[in-house]
């Protein structure tokens, strides 16, 4: 009997031993998985890029004048050789009632002064006629020996004197008539007039066909030279251009494939790296931090009615491909941790954490290239914190 109760006071103290033990021991880690397997992989270089025309002409103004209103407006179709306006010269300044008058007195004293030209001349012509008259007189008289040569002589001087007095009259009129107009330009052609009829235009026309892409300047006004007025392109032949951290750029080469997406279609657009500029500039990053970048210009390899509805300066997003392959082996990059001089993972084996290196080869920033260290079907664990070593035991988040 009393070896029965001892038997019994000691199962019932391996039964508490056994309990303080079980609540010391450390509790398995919730941990979350993934599975080694194959599938498509890509590494890609992703950026913002734009759309642009890639002939762009801009029509400016050649001189200084004032312009006539564009009718045409942005998407319009133009032709080449198609009048778009045309350049007047510039107006005189406004007359304030003291430049009107002093302009006035001008104009009529020009008048007085054409008026007084053209009396020298009649004056002149009769001064030319009654020489005439006197030489021919003297003339007669010198047949009979009645006057002297040196008499007659001095009438032929005279009368020269005289037909060059009336020419020089008849030019002082034209001066004088040029004058006039002249000092009446002023009153004719100040601001409140209406250009004349006959004034000098400058007709503007479009170098290429294509469409209207802007309008810079469309109602009429005074334009200066060089300021552009229009710009003209063809909005189907379309380049994307994106700048990209020069880091980047160097591995990014003409031909490189390109996917542009998030550009406000259902597809995604193909293309192809065309040139990579080879100077860079200096950006300032959202977080203001200076960045040099190097413009990347590709070419839609698309059939043009899938992006039919793109215009110039158009958001896409593009991502430059430079490796792709549809049999990788593959795991979550969130898998990986440094070791020694290489990376590992823990393999989640019977509720185990086991360590395994791994050699990689590439990796984007979703997934990673397993090249040798483990084989498809394998669990690994992602996103492993510093509590997890070797042999700890595991169990998966959802369970309880």
């Amino acid at each position: 009997m009393k070896l029965r109760r001892q038997a019994g006071l000691y199962a019932i103290l391996a039964v508490i031993i056994l309990a303080i033990a079980y609540g010391f021991m450390p509790k398995p880690a919730p941990v979350e998985t993934a599975e080694v397997k194959r599938g498509y992989m890509r590494v890609a270089i992703e950026e913002e890029g734009r759309t642009r025309i890639m002939d762009r002409f801009i029509i400016s103004a050649p001189v200084a004048g004032f312009a006539r209103r564009i009718k045409l407006d942005a998407g319009d179709p133009v032709s080449k050789g198609q009048v778009i306006t045309e350049l007047e010269p510039l107006r005189s300044n406004i007359l304030n009632p003291r430049t009107r008058a002093e302009a006035e007195a001008r104009a009529a004293a020009a008048e007085a002064s054409l008026r007084a030209a053209k009396e020298n001349v009649y004056a002149a012509k009769a001064s030319a006629g009654f020489a005439k008259k006197e030489l021919d007189r003297l003339r007669q008289l010198s047949g009979d020996d009645l006057v002297t040569q040196e008499k007659l002589d001095e009438a032929e001087t005279v009368i020269r004197r005289a037909e060059a007095a009336f020419r020089l009259s008849e030019f002082a009129v034209e001066v004088a008539r040029h004058k006039k107009a002249a000092a009446l330009t002023t009153l004719k052609y100040s601001a409140a007039g209406e250009p004349g009829e006959y004034a000098e235009r400058v007709i503007i026309k479009a170098p290429v066909s294509g469409r209207v892409l802007r309008i810079n300047h469309k109602s009429e006004g005074v334009v200066s030279m060089g300021q552009p007025l229009m710009e003209v392109g063809d909005p189907r032949a379309l380049e994307v251009e994106a700048d990209v951290l020069s880091a980047d750029a160097v591995r990014i080469k003409p031909g490189t494939p390109v996917l542009f997406e998030r550009w406000g279609g259902d597809e995604l657009l193909k293309g192809r790296v065309r040139v990579v500029e080879p100077a860079g500039f200096t950006k300032i990053s959202a977080l203001g931090v200076e960045e040099q970048r190097v413009l990347v210009i590709s070419d839609f390899v698309s059939p043009p009615e899938k992006w039919a509805e793109l215009g110039d300066g158009y958001r896409v997003e593009a991502s430059f491909i430079l490796w792709e392959d549809d049999n990788v082996l593959q795991i979550p990059a969130s898998a990986l941790f440094r070791y020694e001089d290489g990376r590992a993972v823990f393999v989640f084996s019977n509720k185990r954490a086991r360590m395994r290196k791994v050699r990689i080869g590439y990796r984007n920033g979703l997934s990673a290239q397993i090249l040798s260290g483990l084989a498809g079907g394998d669990v690994v664990i992602t996103h492993p914190d510093s509590s997890i070593k070797e042999g700890s035991r595991v169990r998966l988040r959802k369970e309880r």
